[in-house]
């Protein structure tokens, strides 16, 4: 146990310290610079079933008051709950405002790149796309700040926000800001917008992207089966030689709700599989490593702790190095429970949410193996 603790302990001091700062929860968009003339946007949002949350999204986009020429187009991706309807009715007949009803989706495309795709051909030729998801409510300036940071500092391709998640119940309190650090481990803030560094991702909430470097780089076509699309897509633009970014901001926020520990589990576990290529030897390191860095480290304490009180010196090692290792573990989740306005303490639980997340990965393999792999809203991916 001791060596295990010692092992996990080496980890977080790497993560802590050589890992590009992943639990730093800013510095949030630059102020940036008006450009001499705003080039145009247009938001695309892919809508699927999502009549419910629009009134509290929609409205937020259509008035952003952005200097140059914005518009919004809404993809209503085969609903059956009136999104269109709704959609039109927020509108209200606004000028460059447009609802398109996706095609029927062709062999080997995802359905959410899909519709985005079908946006993109509506759009026309603006100078920026802005891919955004029905449930993303906008703080009045956010897509002005969008733009002044993809045309500041000698411009980027790609600038994504990570949408700050609903917490109003129990098990988001819990789960929830594990899942945005968890993201931020696998793909570092700092390291997607360092140029020439080999991560890459965004946040598929609200993806600014420059529609000429898009289309450079193979347009959606080249990730028309990604489920993971906002991952891919900063892949695409960051290896095609693009300038990306990548913040968390509470200007962008999801009003989609996740009240039960199933609604959770389910948002995991579509996709968790996916991200390890369907590899039973990648889901088995990963699990191997969850269980290492976040159970270690609290189970070695404890009984470290206990061996001592029994007058067992030999027990040193464990409760030195369980302890430490946890406490890193800690401090680095703290600044993520401060974003969220909630209590620090909750980072001791964080090995527990480690366990949870390790059993929706391993039921995220058991649903592909029974051939229900990336359901969501009535499709399952193949």
């Amino acid at each position: 146990m001791g060596v295990l603790a010692l092992a996990a302990l080496v980890g977080w001091l790497y993560l802590a310290l050589g890992h590009g700062g992943f639990w730093k929860t800013g510095p949030s968009l630059p102020p940036g610079t008006d450009p001499p003339e705003w080039p145009d946007v247009v938001a695309v949002v892919p809508a699927r079933d999502e009549a419910a949350v629009l009134p509290e999204t929609l409205p937020t986009l259509l008035e952003q008051h952005y200097p140059g020429d914005f518009r919004v187009v809404l993809v209503d991706d085969g609903s059956g709950d009136g999104t269109a309807e709704t959609a039109e009715r927020l509108a209200g007949g606004r000028a460059g405002f447009r609802v398109v009803r996706a095609k029927e989706r062709p062999e080997g495309w995802a359905g959410k790149v899909w519709a985005m795709s079908e946006g993109v051909r509506a759009a026309g030729g603006p100078e920026f796309l802005l891919f955004t998801d029905a449930d993303i409510a906008y703080a009045p300036g956010t897509v002005t700040g969008l733009v002044r940071a993809a045309t500041s500092n000698g411009g980027r391709d790609l600038v994504s926000r990570m949408a700050t998640l609903s917490t109003r119940t129990g098990w988001e309190r819990l789960l929830v800001p594990a899942f945005v650090y968890f993201f931020a481990q696998l793909y570092p803030f700092r390291r997607v917008t360092r140029d020439g560094a080999r991560t890459a991702a965004a946040a598929g909430g609200c993806m600014l992207v420059r529609r000429a470097a898009l289309a450079h780089a193979g347009g959606l076509t080249a990730i028309r089966g990604a489920l993971i699309d906002d991952v891919a897509l900063g892949r695409l633009i960051k290896r095609d030689g693009g300038r990306c970014r990548l913040d968390l901001g509470r200007d962008v926020v999801s009003r989609r709700p996740y009240p039960h520990l199933s609604d959770l589990w389910t948002m995991v576990a579509r996709s968790a599989y996916h991200q390890l290529r369907y590899s039973p030897a990648l889901l088995a390191g990963t699990v191997l490593t969850l269980l290492l860095m976040y159970a270690v480290p609290p189970a070695a304490a404890l009984a470290g702790l206990t061996g001592l009180a029994l007058g067992g010196g030999e027990a040193a090692l464990a409760a030195t190095a369980g302890l430490l290792a946890w406490t890193i573990m800690a401090a680095t989740y703290t600044p993520m429970l401060r974003f969220y306005r909630l209590s620090p303490l909750r980072a001791l639980a964080l090995p527990l949410v480690a366990l949870m997340y390790a059993a929706m990965t391993v039921d995220s393999a058991r649903r592909h193996r029974a051939g229900t792999g990336g359901a969501w809203k009535g499709r399952t991916a193949p």
